[in-house]
């Protein structure tokens, strides 16, 4: 059976990891401190450790570098909480082979350490294996990030739930949480994967050329139509047909696609032949469809054709969680769009990036990231490259806890009621648990 040492000082954390790892099939040594993991190491011998980043009497990184000297060939895992990942991926270069961040993904464990463990001989033969069965922290072919907040649960809880089926799927959203990502992603964990995924912006339509963008046209049927054209409908047949603002059709085209959509055939311009298509549609929203129906903008047999499932798109403001988990998801999409290798954000843009309200959600945090990434000389982004407008509202809504004379008092009053639980008491305090170590050093607080 494969050992495998564990160091963490959270014991709750610990003992619960360590369940999950025996539960697996592992056998598991668990240590509190560094210290204690050094006494482990000298008297057992492990398959591979795992590391927590900040530990009460080391840093991690300085026993992943003694771990390296002294059993070079033992693979090492960091284990890290989102704000610190940059520093993770720079661990990596130090020679740990991997990180993983908390809060975890059971099965992106288990695939982290079954990658780790595997050898260097059989790494190049499973390489193409590895590739499909290690879970990744976001899909990188559309851009999805299943965060860690209750509204990214529930998400993601919803899109597994109906991707499987052919239901119709309505997403309501503000602009700029991602409505098409999470389409693209039901398409991807539907059984039509293989097949096209059409995205249309039914606001960019004008409405005399609807029928022509959906259904097609053939050559000569109108003036402008110079050769056939096929349409949105055919296009995605076999597939996934994404209708994004789908409020902005106006009330004569509403009747031609639910017609289409009711029939499952359609008719290109100047043509007197049905085409039978099969397709699943997914629009999205950022109105209110429900008072449109009762306002007499939108059909409202329609609207219940469409609606057969609803998802809703959570705004970053409920995904406060996840805003770190983001931004590095954006650097490393920045990186490779501008060919930097910024690895990462100095705390300072972390806090004024927490305190920001984001009013153009993921959209706005993206540009803002790749304009910081490219105006970025160096290996972190400072606030020195950050857009203006970030800074106005930050006096007016930091919390109590950044000013000074409450510091300490609320740290401690967070550790009372967390019965010392650092990890918790840094959940509390809304701070990563790196800060937290550094305001108890500062404190003199044990």
């Amino acid at each position: 059976m494969l050992k495998i040492l564990v160091v963490e000082d959270d014991i709750s954390f610990c003992k619960l990891l360590e369940k999950f790892l025996i539960k697996n099939s592992y056998a598991v040594v668990t240590a509190f401190s560094a210290e204690e993991a050094r006494s482990a190491m000298n008297k057992e011998t492990f398959h591979l450790i795992l590391i927590d980043l900040r530990l009460p009497d080391a840093d991690g990184i300085e026993l992943l570098a003694e771990c390296k000297s002294q059993f070079n060939e033992i693979p090492v895992i960091l284990m890290t909480g989102y704000s610190e990942v940059s520093t993770a991926v720079k661990a990596i270069k130090n020679g740990a082979a991997d990180y993983i961040s908390k809060p975890f993904n059971p099965d992106e464990v288990l695939a982290v350490i079954a990658n780790a463990l595997v050898s260097e001989d059989e790494t190049k033969v499973k390489n193409s294996e590895k590739d499909k069965t290690k879970a990744p922290k976001a899909d990188k072919t559309v851009g999805y990030v299943q965060g860690i907040s209750a509204a990214s649960k529930r998400l993601a809880e919803h899109i597994k739930l109906v991707s499987p089926t052919d239901m119709s799927v309505l997403i309501i959203g503000e602009s700029g949480t991602g409505k098409e990502l999470i389409a693209q992603s039901i398409h991807q964990q539907s059984q039509r994967n293989q097949k096209n995924f059409i995205a249309v912006d039914c606001g960019a339509i004008p409405k005399e050329l609807a029928a022509s963008e959906f259904f097609g046209h053939l050559k000569g049927s109108f003036t402008g139509a110079i050769s056939d054209k096929t349409g949105y409908f055919e296009a995605a047949n076999g597939g996934t047909l994404f209708l994004d603002e789908i409020g902005n059709l106006s009330y004569d085209n509403q009747i031609q696609l639910l017609r289409a959509l009711q029939e499952r055939k359609i008719k290109p311009v100047g043509s007197n032949k049905e085409i039978e298509v099969d397709i699943r549609v997914v629009t999205a929203t950022n109105e209110d469809l429900r008072e449109a129906v009762k306002n007499g903008d939108f059909r409202e047999d329609l609207y219940h054709r469409i609606n057969e499932f609803s998802i809703h798109s959570p705004s970053l403001k409920e995904r406060e969680e996840d805003l770190i988990l983001f931004a590095e998801f954006f650097l490393d999409k920045a990186n490779q769009q501008l060919n930097k290798d910024v690895i990462g954000f100095s705390k300072e843009v972390v806090a004024v990036f927490q305190n920001y309200s984001w009013p153009g959600n993921l959209r706005e945090l993206q540009n803002c990231v790749k304009r910081a990434t490219l105006l970025t000389p160096g290996d972190f982004i400072e606030t020195s490259v950050l857009p203006a407008e970030l800074f106005q509202n930050v006096e007016t809504e930091k919390s109590t806890f950044s000013l000074s004379e409450n510091e300490k008092e609320a740290i401690e009053s967070a550790l009372v009621k967390t019965k010392n639980n650092k990890s918790e008491a840094a959940k509390l305090l809304k701070i990563t648990r790196k800060t937290l170590y550094n305001k108890l050093k500062l404190y003199n607080l044990d």
